[in-house]
């Protein structure tokens, strides 16, 4: 197996055996592409999603947070151009039946060739002595064979995807020599265009039902409330409206594990400005958002902006911030400059204003927006694969083992304390049930008693838990117990009555996410 395709398998398999993620509907064969969050799972999202909240809003008080409903009026999605626009080119091979998104396979072919192109360059520099930030380096990464020729594809498919054709997607999977990956033949369809959108019926009898849908996105419940939320609170622009829910889209091509989900959450927040003003913000919230990703333990060679080749019908600058995960480097979180288009579309379509006036220049004006939206399953993952390890380390009889450790930021670890008794006599246990009740009401802690000391170790690692205190003999006279640090395996000890500073102080948001 691939080494890189190994370390995502066993980062799948971890979620599984340690209750983070499970298939969905597991007991009648799994449903694709949707899954449910385990005990560790569910706390790990929460946690995720809090420090994101504390970040939007708790942080700035020009944003104000909002719940929207999942369902919503039909012509929310016509105004959108959700029902008109939202589409993926799909193409089917004839051989194994199979149908596939056609800019994902043209995309997973230019990740294949820059991989390749990468390769070269690095035993050529190897070769050479040069350093990655060499001219000779940048030179021959930029122009060898495989990176001219993801250039040429690259201009191609953005030509094609702009201008929307279906027949020229079709063109060059072929010259690509692009293969479906489970028949290995060229045997294409056309490529056509497939709605994504979850469609639903609203009413008691099947006759008189009318059409809804499920929300493929949250954004929309932000537009619409604009002005309930501006007058409310009365804010003034600029502004924001943030919000994290769940949002539906009909993939045909799910995969990925929970990259690509059909049930999906998502954390957006609409930030409304001054027109005119929007490249400004723009620029702020590109530069805040990946402050953000930094500060929760991702290094600048995991993540990445990257430009949008094609630009969605309502936007006038976009790009992504990518994570480096084991299948390349894939959205992660969007920042968009939507314009004016959905306040425009909807004032147009329900026939009611949705202009902001500015007291101080009296004048009136339909906002323009920034958006950032983050896809919070994504988010998971790509915390999941970053902090994913497995090292060798000593054992107590002089041998060795292989110690498997999730490296998560202790504010994104779904238990942050494990507590121990050495033994379990001697009024030892009675000891660490003290601790916990003391922790429990500022954070996750469990408590943990069967195997040896070791092996308990080696399970909190598996979970993440940043800190293992463990109560011994010594503890009844000296009043003290062992903290033992997850990464370092590292030990102090500390007296009873200090540790929930200790911990407290070193789970400081003020720290991570201050200025």
């Amino acid at each position: 197996m691939n080494p890189i395709a190994d370390v995502f398998q066993k980062v799948v398999a971890h979620t599984k055996e340690h209750g983070f993620i499970f298939q969905s509907s597991e007991l009648y064969d799994g449903l694709g592409a949707v899954y449910d969050y385990g005990p560790l799972g569910v706390l790990m999202k929460n946690n995720l999603r809090e420090l994101w909240w504390n970040a939007m809003v708790r942080m700035n008080d020009n944003i104000v947070g909002i719940d929207a409903a999942i369902l919503m009026h039909p012509q929310v999605w016509k105004a959108s151009g959700h029902v008109d626009a939202f589409n993926d080119p799909l193409i089917d091979n004839k051989d194994s039946k199979r149908r596939y998104r056609a800019d994902v396979l043209i995309e997973e072919y230019l990740d294949k060739l820059e991989q390749k192109s990468q390769k070269e360059t690095s035993k050529k520099a190897a070769k050479e002595g040069w350093s990655e930030e060499s001219e000779e380096y940048q030179r021959f990464l930029k122009g060898n064979r495989d990176a001219k020729k993801a250039a040429e594809v690259q201009e191609k498919f953005q030509k094609a995807m702009e201008s929307n054709n279906m027949d020229a997607l079709k063109v060059l999977i072929l010259e690509c020599g692009i293969n479906c990956p489970e028949s290995g033949t060229a045997n294409w369809t056309d490529v056509r265009q497939f709605n994504l959108m979850f469609k639903a019926q609203l009413g008691a009898v099947a006759e008189e039902a009318s059409d809804i849908y499920l929300r493929p996105e949250t954004a929309q419940g932000i537009f619409v409330n604009f002005l309930n939320v501006q007058k409310t609170s009365r804010m003034k622009v600029p502004f924001g409206i943030a919000q994290t829910g769940k949002a539906f889209r009909n993939e045909i091509i799910a995969r990925q594990f929970i990259f690509r989900m059909r049930e999906f959450e998502q954390m957006e927040m609409q930030f409304f400005v001054k027109p005119g003003t929007q490249r400004e913000w723009y620029e702020k919230w590109k530069e805040n958002r990946l402050k953000w990703h930094k500060a929760l333990g991702f290094s600048g060679d995991k993540i990445r902006l990257h430009v949008h080749d094609k630009l969605a019908h309502y936007a006038d600058a976009a790009e992504d911030i990518q994570f480096h995960f084991p299948f390349g480097y894939k959205e992660m979180e969007g920042i968009h400059s939507r314009t004016d288009f959905d306040l425009k579309q909807h004032q147009e379509l329900s026939g009611r204003k949705l202009m902001y006036f500015d007291p101080e220049e009296n004048v009136s004006y339909v906002p323009y927006v920034i958006e950032t939206s983050i896809g919070l399953d994504r988010l998971f993952l790509a915390h999941l694969c970053d902090s994913y390890d497995e090292e060798t380390v000593p054992t107590g009889n002089g041998g060795e083992e292989v110690r498997t450790v999730l490296r998560l930021h202790p504010l994104i670890a779904p238990v942050k304390v494990a507590v121990f008794p050495l033994v379990k006599k001697d009024g030892l246990p009675e000891v660490a049930r003290r601790i916990v009740d003391d922790l429990k009401y500022d954070i996750q802690v469990v408590y943990d008693e069967k195997d040896a000391v070791g092996r308990r170790y080696r399970r909190q690692d598996a979970k993440g838990t940043p800190w293992c205190i463990t109560v011994d003999n010594d503890s009844l006279t000296d009043g003290q117990v062992t903290i033992r640090e997850r990464d370092s395996m590292s030990q102090v000890r500390i007296p009873i009555e200090s540790v929930r500073n200790w911990i407290l102080e070193r789970l400081n948001l003020r720290k991570t996410l201050g200025e």
